[in-house]
């Protein structure tokens, strides 16, 4: 889509930001340096959510509470911290957001950050699936099933597996007239993904359950599938 627009002039910048940030945390502004990059290498940095505005310092850890490497692959936490940023919600049970990481917000993101501190949100902490020890983004495969064109809507979430703890599962829902089987689905995957990320379980739906700020909750998702999960299986055939 960003490419789309700038071959017609028109400037896009992905920015990042949550109203406990006030709102604007992140912005993808290239470096002087990477606007001399190949196109594929300066596109692939718009796409990031991108690096610290003025006022603003974020730190990304591990589980156990260590910065993780500026790699652009290890991931952690997305931790915040500045002078308009919340520190506590109000009436809330849970109200202390520094509790984990004192100091920081944690903003339950999962991102990466590379070199140049251009972070990208590999998944929400709730959302991420972790599969024979290795940890899936919902995120990317739910993009990727959304560029097939039989799809209008998409969801990945994690299902539970007696062998793997987890495995991901598709929940769509098709354009009016449109057909997708679990074969159209392994074949969209194909060269996208690696092959141990591509789910194991399809389900066609009518609609998916949002929030009232229009999210899809994957939380009424989880708990439908969990709970007819037999069904799940046999309409994958597995």
């Amino acid at each position: 889509m960003i490419k789309r627009f700038q071959s017609k002039g028109v400037e896009v910048r992905q920015a990042w930001g949550m109203t406990e940030t006030s709102p604007l945390g992140l912005s993808a502004a290239l470096k002087p340096h990477q606007l001399a990059l190949p196109e594929a290498d300066r596109l692939a940095l718009q796409c990031k959510q991108g690096r610290p505005q003025f006022g603003m310092e974020f730190r990304v850890a591990d589980k156990d509470g260590h910065e993780v490497t500026h790699d652009g692959k290890s991931i952690g936490s997305l931790l915040v911290r500045g002078p308009w940023v919340a520190a506590q919600y109000f009436n809330a049970e849970d109200a202390d957001t520094h509790e984990q990481h004192p100091g920081w917000f944690d903003t339950g993101d999962v991102v990466t950050i590379d070199k140049d501190s251009f972070i990208q949100i590999v998944d929400r902490n709730k959302d991420l699936i972790k599969s024979g020890g290795e940890w899936i983004s919902s995120i990317e495969l739910e993009n990727i099933a959304q560029d097939h064109p039989a799809i209008k809507e998409a969801a990945i979430v994690a299902v539970p597996d007696s062998r793997w703890d987890e495995r991901p599962a598709l929940v769509v829902v098709l354009k009016p007239g449109a057909t997708f089987s679990y074969d159209d689905m392994r074949a969209q995957y194909e060269g996208k993904t690696s092959k141990w990320h591509v789910p194991d379980h399809l389900v066609v739906v009518d609609k998916l359950p949002h929030t009232a700020t229009g999210k899809i909750s994957k939380k009424d998702i989880r708990h439908t599938l969990i709970t007819s999960l037999g069904k799940v299986k046999n309409d994958v055939g597995s």
